[in-house]
């Protein structure tokens, strides 16, 4: 028979009614806080076509195993959850190992909380996300998306957006295991296995391991990303209640060549295939030819990382009406980036340091008359500690109070040792001199050349309070709940730095001079200068700063019968500034301080109606935001940094809706719609002369007005099923003054899947992504302006292209 979109649709999704609420949430405390509404609320909780029906008074949207697994082997979880109403995700090959372009209701994905069983994944110092890090699909059981709101428990001081919340597989109660083969086109191949051990031992042990390796060829110019990760999962129940304990880890490896981004001068005098050269192609300084110093080679364009976590949960009943839970994590990061070129006179200062010699030979050839290339990159070291833990008292069968703590405490290494360049021109380490790797280049006075150094710490104690109360029957719900995070940063600046200046709202000062070497007198105002520059810099310094914010949410949602319901939502937002604003030091009473940068502040409102049948879903919402001190980033390639523009006030709306519908035991289709106008509310001040950046009135860059998704499920015979699915995104401005624009594009894919006789389940799949192989503009780094105006230079944005037509072959079984 068949049964398997149906199945989708109704009774082999009843499971969902429990397990949903629990798994779509993000912290143990979360889950469970979620679960008795789910079961009060059955008769509206399904899935349909792998989408599931929220019942949440908030905009959230969630998809399940069954939908991810329909996607590319191997891709990034993002990807998977471009369809989905208010996410527009862009990636950057057609695998997911380059990364991408994360916007959910225009906020950038450093606004948006993203966390893996309740872990906070944004870096703590920028609050980037990084796709390519994220855990393999085989193993995620749900992932959701909240609309412009986060849960009360948020571990985040950034998150203005919403949150992406995706939860780990709970290992097996049976022996058994997935394992899967790919390939593909560019030289793709993947391998993935995970085992489990069923329940085992005198208490019913279950635990699984799991690993996968991937390696493909860039899709344009040379070069190869490579990607290992290592998972595992221990979990004890305890009594017949839910209580549990569970440990889990995860390794991940990333060794990637950059994939090159292009102007629109580029892509119109190159082509689309436009990328790094293949050979080193040095060039001269001074008019000397200079070994290495090849700024446009592949092999020095690298991007790698090794990143890992422990992370426990634990629930425990300490009566029957009160719950404790616990999640304590621990995450590592070692990552570089940026231009990882540097050519330096061996007489340079730097060079000398605090030594009288007159230089340094530095390249070994009996001289001191060189100017030297070596491979620079900018590296971030960090240890990451996380508690959240919820305190669940339910003082009825209709009312229930929950609070909450969250203790993050980040450890942020930031250096830029230098290392040695290979004869070819590619490195000697990836991590550059960092300690522990490689070989750190010694300047005349014993220490090392380095292009940043700086420490910093970043730590979040968060309280938060939530009451949910049922009335009318349950057929009203009412959440109320506030979130009060107290944020601070340790900042500590070993280098000398230029004083901060501001160019089209751009706050710049990043310029550093790591160097031993001993300053000139200092001036009236404190900075200093060095040999016969005239250039200032700003002393060595160490700052705190300190931010916090009561941030009220609630919602209301009502059961309308025969299916129906309606909800409204309010939530407030802070996103307090990053590492790089603060390092952009300016003199205040002669020493280094950082630049004052206010936090980001939101207003979001959320007005809408759901309705669902057993083989029918469908939801629409009408949102609004109101920005205070808006913030606009774009990351520098070349600085290895998230540049950041303050835009002032910012009013957005936008309608968000999605549909999914059985139409058939074997067919069901989807789709989404969402709409966003986001509009400047001011002119940019430039400088003291009164010149003014024309903002007022316009769109927010790398946002689309309109964006639409759908997707079809046929299953053609018992055994063979096809799936197409499609994704139109409209014009994007890559300025803040909408001087340059990235068209629509559409891009549409397919799977094809055959049972096998084999196992528990062996199927054979095909993926053609980029079906009708369309060129388009995909990830953005955006600018101010690209057209000179009076107090502000040209800039060029840059564009990813999108990757051409690809096909992949994937053999998985279940055991």
């Amino acid at each position: 028979m068949r049964m398997r979109n149906f199945a989708l649709a109704t009774t082999a999704l009843v499971g969902c009614l429990v397990a949903a609420g629990s798994a779509f949430a993000q912290s143990t405390g979360s889950q469970a806080n979620e679960v008795e509404n789910v079961v009060v609320t059955a008769a509206t909780s399904r899935a349909v076509g792998g989408q599931i029906v929220e019942t949440l008074p908030k905009s959230r949207a969630s998809v399940d195993a069954e939908f991810l697994a329909s996607q590319s082997t191997g891709q990034n979880v993002f990807q998977s959850l471009n369809l989905l109403p208010g996410v527009s995700f862009t990636n950057n090959d057609p695998y997911g190992s380059s990364g991408g372009n994360l916007r959910l209701r225009g906020f950038d994905g450093n606004r948006v909380s993203v966390t893996f069983d309740g872990v906070p994944l944004n870096d703590t110092g920028n609050y980037a996300v990084y796709p390519n890090q994220q855990l393999d699909a085989e193993l995620i059981s749900r992932a959701s998306v909240n609309l412009g709101t986060t849960d009360v428990d948020s571990p985040t001081a950034s998150a203005t957006g919403g949150t992406i919340n995706y939860v780990t597989r709970k290992p097996s109660n049976e022996f058994g295991g997935i394992a899967t083969a790919s390939v593909g086109e560019n030289n793709y191949r993947r391998g993935f296995l995970m085992l489990d051990s069923g329940a085992i031992g005198p208490w019913g042990t279950k635990m699984f391991a799991a690993a996968s390796y991937q390696k493909y060829d860039k899709f344009k110019g040379p070069g190869s990303l490579e990607k290992k990760q290592f998972n595992a999962r221990i979990m004890q129940d305890i009594g017949d209640r839910g209580d549990f304990v569970s440990l889990a880890a995860n390794y991940n490896i990333n060794r990637n060549n950059n994939i090159r981004s292009l102007t629109l001068s580029d892509f119109r005098t190159f082509g689309k295939t436009y990328d790094f050269d293949a050979v080193c192609n040095p060039a001269a300084v001074s008019g000397v030819v200079v070994p290495g110093n090849c700024t446009n080679f592949y092999g020095r364009q690298v991007n790698p990382s090794n990143t890992g976590s422990l992370r426990g949960s634990a629930l425990f009943h300490l009566t029957d009406n009160v719950r404790l839970t616990v999640d304590p994590s621990f995450q590592y990061t070692l990552a570089d980036g940026g231009s990882q070129l540097a050519t330096i006179s061996e007489t340079d200062g730097k060079v000398r340091g605090a030594s009288s010699a007159a230089g340094k030979d530095l390249n070994g050839d009996g001289d001191t008359a060189d100017t030297v290339a070596f491979f620079a990159p900018s590296v971030t070291n960090t240890r990451r500690y996380t508690i959240t833990s919820s305190l669940i008292w339910d003082l009825s069968d209709n009312h229930r109070i929950r609070v909450a703590y969250t203790g993050d405490y980040g450890r942020h290494r930031q250096t830029g040792e230098f290392t040695t360049l290979n004869a070819d021109g590619t490195t000697t380490n990836v991590f550059g001199g960092k300690d522990g790797h490689g070989a750190k280049v010694l300047t005349a006075d014993g220490s090392f050349l380095r292009n940043r150094d700086r420490f910093s710490i970043a730590q979040l104690n968060q309280a938060a309070a939530e009451y949910r109360g049922k009335f009318m029957d349950a057929r009203l719900i009412v959440n109320l709940g506030v979130r009060a995070p107290f944020f601070k940063r340790e900042l500590n600046q070993y280098c000398y730095t230029q004083n901060a200046t501001s160019l089209a709202g751009i706050v710049t000062g990043f310029t550093a001079n790591c160097t031993t070497q001993a300053p000139n007198a200092a001036a009236a105002d404190g900075s200093v200068t060095f040999g016969t520059s005239a250039t200032k810099f700003i002393k060595p310094f160490s700052a705190t700063v300190k931010y916090d914010k009561v941030l009220p949410n609630a919602g209301a949602s009502y059961d309308l019968g025969g299916g129906g319901s309606v909800y409204v939502s309010y939530a407030e937002g802070f996103s307090s500034p990053r590492t790089d604003n603060l390092y952009t030091a300016t003199l205040v009473n002669g020493k280094g301080a950082p630049a004052d940068t206010r936090p980001e502040t939101t207003k979001t409102y959320d007005l809408g109606y759901r309705f669902s049948k057993p083989t029918f879903m469908a939801t629409a919402a009408l949102w609004k935001t109101d920005y205070k001190d808006r913030i606009v980033q774009s990351f520098d390639p070349d600085l290895g940094i998230s540049i950041d523009r303050n835009v002032g006030a910012v009013k957005a709306y936008g309608f968000d809706s999605q549909a999914a519908w059985a139409l058939e035991e074997y067919l069901t289709v989807s789709a989404s719609f969402s709409y966003n106008k986001s509009e400047i509310q001011q002119d940019l001040l430039l400088n003291a002369a009164g010149n003014t950046l024309k903002l007022k009135g316009k769109q927010i860059v790398e946002t689309p007005k309109y964006t639409f998704g759908g997707r079809v499920d046929w299953d053609i015979t018992d055994a063979l099923h096809l799936g197409v699915q499609g994704k139109f995104t409209g014009d994007r401005y890559s300025t803040d003054v909408n001087d340059e624009v990235a068209p629509h594009y559409t891009v549409w894919d397919m799977s094809l899947q055959y049972d096998l006789p084999f196992a528990k389940r062996t199927y054979a799949q095909l993926n053609v992504n980029n079906l009708f192989n369309e060129t388009y503009f995909g990830s953005i780094s955006s600018r101010s302006n690209a057209v000179a105006v009076t107090g502000s230079a040209a800039s060029a944005p840059t564009y990813f292209i999108g990757a051409p037509r690809t096909v992949q072959f994937t053999l998985r079984t279940e055991f």
